[in-house]
């Protein structure tokens, strides 16, 4: 591989022209595909096999009138201080309304409060259920603005007017969290560099890949239902990684230079050597974002591959656009007016990197770093053996936002229980009297003592499958309610022993509760078979068993390490006025797989990129402790400088407004810091130190077992010493003066 990548990076500096027009080409065909189609995106979660899907089913084809798996809107009436809905002239207005909205677009049914029971006790607080003939996917722009001019229409005559529910689209906050990012990484790039032409390639690159896997993502649309993230997650991780590869190749670049190598063989040995790290390391990437198939939810296999695409483009840039760029660069490459005393001492060898002096002070000490380290993550874990998982609901919605404001409001005027209530289907297909089993079930739900209402049983036309609402009466996220359904299904056995009746819950508060377990049950499979597919991979490119396992623990360590920071702020609600977390609850369910994903390939990133040049100086004659001073001294500048830009992007992300996002971004940032600082930079060199040259044993049987992809360049090497350089480039060696 190193011979291939060796000769595609000549080739592409020296026909740059011709590459850099093959990619705007490709590019101008991207874009024009995706401007003339017509994408469709989802956020629905579909999840075969539980019993809220198996229930929705059945509702769809007996209760096609219900439209139960259509978008759902609740629209909450409050009168002014001192008056009450049941008056007459509010109660006229209120009907009216309710009569506008049964007209609204697309709307299937709308649930009357004065004849469902949905006023509160002291008539001063009422709520409409407004069903939608279709998907939250599918509910159109024009018919959500048909239910915000009614709601304005009720604020006009007097009332207070709020609206929650997945029809209800939360009012977009325009975020400048990209933006800073990218003005962080280029300040930082300036700063590694020294350069603002060295700086700006990995920048450009970047951008280029990440606009082609988006193109690409919505000409794909127009074919496959996507999930509306998918183009989201794609642009985050796609810029991520891109400029963490364009950030070594050129760093190795300027290493070939400095070592008296023209350009084109500069651009021939970096690729050579770095783009091989840069390969494998986009494979573990690739493998733990398309590993998300195999949890079974299509949103998340969306978001995965999506992702994964995104993280294919960026490599084949890295390898064929990068060094076409660097041909038109030229020497200032490794010129720049922008380099400090400091940097200049560092070049030409007066003075060490900061990164070589902490790889010898923990070299010295490896024990007791090793122990401060490992002990410092798991205290950090301790909060997630705690950890409740949850999908969000409008509880969690900005506050000060309708939707966040229908919420307390219901809560206020009925409890909590209200803005999730229970659908519970009982399947009467086998009984032989099927209204005493609705009977019994009713009988059952209502003698529960988490039950706050339970509404008399509804038929299908044949009469043989009944439908009852139960509102429960603690929140639809809390444990309780959890407990509540789960207490529901286990007594449906025995009901269908008794009547032959089958019972079965659904609703948005069951569906997410079966999307949480689902994800929990998919979590331990989903590690083990990243973790599993990685260390083979690991074992090709180090040529090591210990290696690649060390990488796996300390990426389990860093990851329990983040588990642990989120539930400490978003459960347990310490340190939550520091970030803005309101209302502290379960963890969303996605988070904790959607870090392993991410995390994992960010964190194999690191550990190829560093570890790779250990190994190749190792093969190359080194000691062990001498190679990983050497992997430290070209390796740890451009791993700090790369963790350094992703913890600014995902941290821009914390000043979010809303909860989920908040979480996220302060994951993914806490991962980021203990994977490239705690694990990669600390544990790394300390283990390796304790190990000596055990760390690259391999079994003989083994080694004959595993092809030799030579990631190391040792091969090109002797490819090379046999071969005078070409002398095809007339560019003079740049000497490095700015």
């Amino acid at each position: 591989m190193a011979t291939f990548l060796y000769r595609l990076g000549r080739f592409s500096f020296r026909r740059r022209r011709l590459v850099l027009m093959l990619w705007i080409a490709v590019l101008a065909a991207v874009g024009i595909g995706a401007a003339g189609v017509s994408s469709s995106t989802s956020d629905s979660f579909s999840i075969p096999g539980t019993q809220s899907q198996k229930a929705l089913d059945l509702l769809e084809k007996e209760f096609p009138q219900a439209s139960a798996d259509g978008a759902t809107a609740r629209v909450v009436f409050e009168a002014p201080d001192g008056q009450k809905l049941t008056s007459a002239a509010h109660k006229t207005e209120v009907e009216s309304l309710v009569a506008d909205l049964g007209k609204a677009g697309q709307v299937a049914s709308v649930a009357d409060p004065y004849t469902s029971g949905t006023v509160s006790k002291d008539g001063t607080i009422a709520y409409a259920q407004v069903t939608y003939k279709v998907a939250e996917a599918d509910v159109t722009d024009a018919a959500r603005a048909d239910l915000e001019d009614i709601a304005q229409q009720g604020e006009r005559a007097g009332l207070a007017v709020s609206m929650g529910g997945n029809a209800v689209a939360e009012e977009a906050h325009q975020s400048a969290a990209e933006l800073i990012g990218i003005a962080i990484a280029a300040v930082v790039m300036v700063i590694t560099f020294g350069s603002l032409v060295a700086a700006g390639l990995p920048l450009l690159t970047a951008l280029f890949g990440v606009g082609m896997a988006i193109l690409g993502i919505t000409v794909a649309s127009s074919f496959i239902d996507l999930s509306s993230n998918t183009s989201t997650l794609a642009l985050m991780l796609g810029l991520a990684v891109a400029i963490d590869y364009a950030l070594f190749i050129v760093s190795r670049y300027r290493g070939e230079l400095r070592d008296g190598h023209r350009p084109e063989e500069a651009a021939g040995r970096a690729l050579g050597t770095a783009g091989s790290a840069v390969v494998f390391a986009g494979l573990t990437v690739v493998i733990a974002l398309a590993g998300l198939s195999v949890i079974g939810i299509k949103a998340l296999s969306d978001i995965g591959l999506g992702a994964a695409f995104a993280v294919v483009v960026a490599v084949v840039i890295a390898l064929t656009l990068l060094p076409a760029m660097l041909g038109f660069a030229g020497p200032r490459v490794s010129t720049g007016k922008l380099k400090t005393r400091r940097m200049r001492a560092i070049e030409s060898g007066e003075r060490e990197p900061m990164g070589v002096r902490w790889s010898k002070f923990v070299l010295r000490n490896p024990v007791k770093v090793l122990g401060v380290s490992v002990a410092g993550l798991l205290l950090l874990a301790i909060p997630a053996l705690s950890l409740q998982l949850g999908m969000p609901g409008d509880e969690s919605a900005t506050p000060g936002s309708t939707q966040r404001t229908a919420y307390d409001t219901v809560t206020e005027g009925f409890g909590s229980g209200y803005n999730g209530p229970l659908t519970v289907v009982v399947d009467a297909r086998g009984s032989d009297d099927p209204k005493a089993a609705a009977n019994e079930a009713v009988t059952f739900l209502d003698g529960l003592p988490d039950v706050a209402s339970v509404s008399p049983a509804t038929f299908n036309q044949t009469g043989d499958v009944a439908l009852i609402r139960a509102v429960p009466g603690s929140s639809p996220t809390s444990e309780k309610t959890v407990d509540l359904v789960s207490e529901i299904r286990d007594r449906g056995p025995a009901l269908q022993d008794d009547t032959g009746a089958e019972l079965m819950v659904t609703g948005t508060t069951a569906l997410n509760i079966d999307i949480s377990d689902k994800l929990n049950a998919a979590l331990i499979p989903y590690l083990c078979m990243v973790v599993g597919l990685a260390l083979i991979l690991l074992m090709l490119v180090f040529r090591s068993i210990l290696v690649p396992v060390k990488a796996a623990a300390g990426f389990l360590l860093s990851v329990l390490a983040t588990l642990g920071v989120v539930v400490a702020v978003f459960q347990w609600g310490w340190l939550a006025d520091l970030f803005g977390v309101e209302q502290t609850g379960p963890i969303v369910s996605v988070l904790p797989i959607f870090l392993v994903g991410v995390v994992f390939g960010l964190a194999m990133d690191y550990q190829v990129f560093l570890v790779t040049r250990m190994r190749e100086e190792y093969v190359h004659g080194a000691e062990p402790r001498e190679a990983v001073v050497a992997g430290f001294r070209h390796g740890a500048r451009v791993v700090t400088a790369a963790a350094v830009i992703m913890i600014s992007v995902f941290a821009g992300f914390i000043f979010s407004d809303t909860a989920m996002i908040k979480s996220i971004g302060l994951g993914l940032a806490a991962a980021v810091l203990f994977d490239a600082f705690v694990v990669r930079m600390t544990i790394v060199p300390a283990v390796m130190a304790l190990l000596g040259r055990r760390a690259w044993s391999l079994p003989g049987w083994l080694d004959r077992l595993l092809p030799n992809v030579d990631v190391e360049g040792e091969r090109l090497r002797h490819l090379l010493d046999k071969e005078p350089e070409s002398a095809s480039e007339p560019e003079p060696v740049p000497s490095g003066k700015g």
